[in-house]
């Protein structure tokens, strides 16, 4: 049973590193992602710089690689510690992927398709939650939000919740949280930044994921290789 541990969190992160979103839009647009919109290697960025229905493969592969992570772990018989380690291993993946010098995305959708395993009717109330919060364009608040929720509701709501071991599951949340909170704060610098206060940049990084509060702005700056070429 450890040999098949081992190779699942090794497959978790290797799939995890796939990174759908900078290859679906090297393909439809020629471009690298990470250079355009928000910078992001994410589903929600693709819609700015491609299009939704582009989007679409990108929402179902990165969610699914999380999904299809912990339910094969299940299928083995991997204890529920364990199914929470190969799960993270898909969000660290995803994050902090080995095809891409170790930078991309945020995790939302990884870490949602790990939590609607583990804990299904909480993530889902969650994920009305963040639905909610797209409607006045706070997304990002909303996603921190309800991933800072997740430990401490499955561990106080376990029992109506339908969670059965709430100690490994609360800490695995617990560590997703910690993962989005460190993927946030040490996202790759650009050129705006050097504008910002450190302590606002601290709370936009945190509560809005971006480096700046002007939202618009920050999704239409000029790509980075072409700040460099004005600087230049």
């Amino acid at each position: 049973m450890a040999i098949e541990f081992v190779l699942l969190v090794l497959g978790a992160y290797l799939l995890g590193s796939v990174p759908a979103a900078y290859l679906v839009t090297k393909w439809s647009r020629g471009i690298d992602i990470r250079q355009y919109g928000s910078g992001n290697v994410g589903a929600a960025n693709v819609v700015t710089v491609a299009s939704k229905r582009w989007a679409v493969p990108v929402i179902i592969f990165d969610l699914g690689k999380g999904m299809v992570m912990v339910w094969v772990a299940q299928l083995v018989g991997l204890g529920i510690a364990q199914q929470v380690a190969v799960g993270l291993a898909a969000i660290i993946g995803h994050n902090w992927p080995v095809f891409l010098h170790f930078n991309g995305g945020r995790g939302g959708l990884t870490l949602t398709g790990v939590a609607l395993i583990l804990a299904p009717k909480l993530t889902l109330i969650l994920l009305l939650f963040v639905f909610l919060s797209t409607i006045f364009r706070q997304m990002a608040l909303g996603v921190v939000v309800a991933v800072a929720a997740l430990p401490i509701l499955s561990w106080f709501l376990s029992q109506p919740l339908g969670i059965k071991e709430p100690l490994p599951v609360s800490l695995g949340f617990l560590a997703i949280f910690l993962i989005t909170v460190l993927r946030r704060l040490t996202a790759p610098r650009t050129s705006v930044t050097a504008s910002v206060s450190p302590r606002q940049l601290l709370v936009n990084r945190l509560f809005f994921d971006r480096d700046i509060r002007d939202r618009e702005a920050w999704m239409h700056r000029a790509p980075e290789q072409q700040e460099k070429q004005k600087k230049g």
